[in-house]
């Protein structure tokens, strides 16, 4: 049996008094895709947050295999504007001691498919192209796992498209996606697996299609899922 990417195991997380996650135990598999899903508040960006190393746990562990690295797109990601796409991920690869930067970079923007935008301002590209661009930017030390934190946020149809297919190249080559997202359809289209949380606690963890109940799309089901237990 194939080795999991990424094991999170009992994570907690306290901020003084509060409790902003309890207890989430889950393995990530190569090349499998896992969403986050659950209201505001229900510890999904915390969750993130730790597995990318960004905040310590107040319990529990992160691990993955030796050697491997883990990718982080935050939703307030840390692009320059002024800076052209080329330039922000060669500072990118520079940051994160890319042993060979102009070859990282020279594969991003092949991949992004912004060839023909190399040279602009990143400011001056559409939400679809820049999302794209940060993305790549997680991507730069080729890591094992990429963590999304809302990555089609704000996209139009067509953007959000256009991002998921760039993810899904990742995919198939065998990089391990965890993404929390508002958008449950989102997260039933391209999840293998989701997590719900809410209040901190994980309440399932399992295929989009077994939380369906009685029919009728996730969604409803989702929010009908909460309510019986009292979220």
């Amino acid at each position: 049996m194939t080795a999991p990417t990424l094991t999170a195991g009992a994570l907690g997380k306290r901020f003084g008094e509060r409790v902003a996650l309890r207890a989430v135990s889950f393995e990530l598999a190569a090349g499998e895709i896992l969403a986050v899903i659950g209201p505001n508040g229900a510890g999904k960006t915390t969750l993130l947050s730790l597995l990318a190393g960004a905040l310590a746990p107040s319990e529990g562990t992160v691990s993955c295999p030796p050697g491997e690295r883990i990718g982080w797109v935050p939703q307030q990601t840390a692009v320059y504007s002024k800076l052209s796409v080329a330039e922000n991920l060669r500072l990118f690869a520079r940051l994160e001691g890319v042993g060979d930067a102009e070859a990282a970079v020279g594969a991003m923007i092949e991949q992004t498919g912004l060839g023909d935008r190399a040279g602009e301002e990143l400011g001056r590209l559409s939400g679809g192209n820049r999302q794209r661009v940060n993305i790549a930017v997680g991507l730069l030390a080729d890591p094992a796992v990429l963590l999304l934190d809302e990555p089609s946020a704000a996209l139009d149809p067509r953007q959000r498209e256009r991002l998921w297919r760039f993810v899904l190249a990742r995919v198939a080559s065998g990089t391990s996606i965890v993404f929390a997202t508002h958008d449950i359809t989102e997260a039933e289209r391209y999840a293998h697996r989701i997590l719900v949380l809410a209040d901190g606690e994980l309440l399932y963890s399992g295929p989009p299609g077994e939380l369906h109940s009685g029919g009728g799309d996730l969604e409803t089901s989702f929010v009908e899922f909460l309510r019986e237990r009292g979220h």
